[in-house]
């Protein structure tokens, strides 16, 4: 996190705080539980039907049957404490569940409810945002075959529908959710063909020290990678080439492909999972005017925010991994900080020794975080190896090679200009998907480093909505 010149709001009367919370994962959780104990009524909003995020998704309640330990694994105990904490905060909060803040103009969240398609107009004077993450993606030859999943909509599947991507599969990437996701589809019965991993054992020889900072976490891991190896899943390391194939006849996945080192070597499976890390969902932050900076240990432009969440806009918070990648216990600790800055700019009273402490420990998370960075590195050479018929874009339908030509041709240097010229990150996902790899791509082509050829601007809507949304009181269309 970075500092910005933002000071503290002007002190709000506290009967003109009107507090709202974007997102019910850990960070918005503690957010609203750290407001509710100092009397405020916070509104919260998620898109999901059921508080929990990404890391602690429930199930509806009709598929509830697994329970917390075999959702969740060591992370049960957690799990647990932030849904009691926030089921316990029901009629002291407004929820606002199944529903989407897509726009947002003058203090007022457009937030369209998706069961009913209705949308209706949200007030507050402070906002926290604590949207999450999303799947990294660096596209491969194959990945727009069906059966090929992004490593967190294979979670989705298993945590929240209760259902596999497939009955042989193949998880590949990089990251610690690479291995995550496969123990979790092993452990649920699911026969895992393989995991592999660009990163090499180099990479985490060397990130060793700065990793030891939390042990408990580093010892999480081992034991993923250990349990596997103990179950016969097949472990490799330091990849290249990686490629989906396929039966473009069946439109289904056949298999993997991969170099290891010089050995060519391919896989059967029905079903492909893959990521390159994590990355920060900040369209709600652009559209309210938050200042951006490059972090290159993110590798990726992201809000800045002081050590207490505050952004550069005024009233406005962040929290979580939509302000950089942090993990499930520093979102939780960073949705408290939050909050305390939130109260004490509106000149509530808080306790400012917890304020410190929650700090301090956001601060040596940061070491680990970087040694994760170093242990599971996004791959250097992905752009220069991308082939001109790798599809970039899914929905413009978006080449590599359409992209170098644009650049080419153009001169464009600039995500957004090249956004223009060649229609990558207009289609349903705004970029969410393909943005990554196009700003990898044209910094290659260009020659310049990656904080130099800029970030799509988030545009409303942030995420699709019909073209025809019901006003919440009814009253037209």
């Amino acid at each position: 996190m970075t500092a910005t010149p933002t000071a503290a709001s002007t002190p709000t009367p506290t009967g003109e705080v009107r507090p709202v919370i974007v997102g019910a994962g850990p960070a918005g959780v503690r957010a609203a539980q750290t407001l509710v104990a100092h009397g405020l009524k916070p509104a919260v909003i998620d898109e999901a039907s059921r508080a929990g995020g990404q890391i602690y998704r429930r199930p509806p309640p009709g598929l509830a049957a697994r329970d917390k330990q075999t959702l969740y694994g060591f992370e049960s105990k957690r799990a647990e404490a932030v849904h009691t904490a926030f089921d316990a905060l029901q009629g002291r909060i407004e929820h606002h569940a199944d529903s989407l803040a897509w726009n947002t103009q003058d203090q007022v969240l457009d937030v369209m409810h998706n069961p009913t398609r209705s949308n209706r107009r949200v007030p507050y004077s402070h906002l926290i945002v604590a949207t999450g993450a999303t799947d990294r993606v660096l596209p491969l030859p194959g990945w727009t075959l069906p059966g090929v999943y992004t490593l967190g909509g294979a979670q989705v599947a298993l945590k929240y529908q209760g259902c596999a991507i497939g009955r042989r599969v193949v998880f590949m990437g990089t990251g610690p959710l690479l291995y995550l996701v496969a123990y979790q589809y092993a452990k649920a019965g699911v026969d895992v063909a393989a995991v592999l991993d660009t990163a090499r054992l180099a990479d985490q020889i060397a990130a060793a020290p700065a990793m030891l900072a939390q042990p408990a976490v580093l010892a999480k891991g081992m034991y993923y990678v250990g349990w596997l190896r103990a179950h016969g899943v097949a472990l490799h390391g330091g990849v290249r080439s990686l490629r989906v194939l396929g039966d473009e006849a069946q439109a289904r996945v056949t298999g993997v492909a991969w170099l290891d080192g010089e050995t060519q070597r391919t896989i059967d499976c029905d079903a492909v999972g893959f990521g390159y890390a994590l990355r920060s969902e900040t369209q709600l932050a652009d559209l309210l005017g938050c200042r951006f900076d490059y972090a290159p240990l993110h590798r990726a432009h992201l809000p800045v925010r002081d050590a207490a969440g505050r952004s550069s806009v005024r009233g406005v918070y962040l929290a979580g991994d939509g302000a950089g990648i942090m993990g499930a216990d520093a979102a939780e600790w960073a949705g408290e900080r939050a909050a305390l800055a939130l109260l004490q700019d509106a000149g509530i009273a808080f306790d400012t020794a917890r304020a410190s402490e929650l700090e301090r420990r956001l601060d040596r998370l940061a070491g680990f975080r970087r040694g994760l960075e170093r242990a599971f590195p996004v791959p250097q050479d992905w752009a220069g190896n991308a082939s001109d018929d790798l599809v970039i874009c899914r929905c413009e339908n978006v080449t590599a090679g359409t992209l170098r030509q644009t650049i080419a041709s153009t001169g464009a240097d600039e995500m957004n200009r090249l956004k223009a010229l060649s229609r990558v990150g207009m289609g349903r996902c705004q970029g969410r998907m393909c943005g990554a790899a196009a700003a990898e791509i044209l910094a290659h082509a260009t020659r310049q480093p990656l904080q130099q050829v800029g970030r799509l601007r988030g545009q409303a809507p942030i995420k699709p909505i019909p073209i025809r949304l019901v006003p919440a009181d009814g009253s037209g269309a």
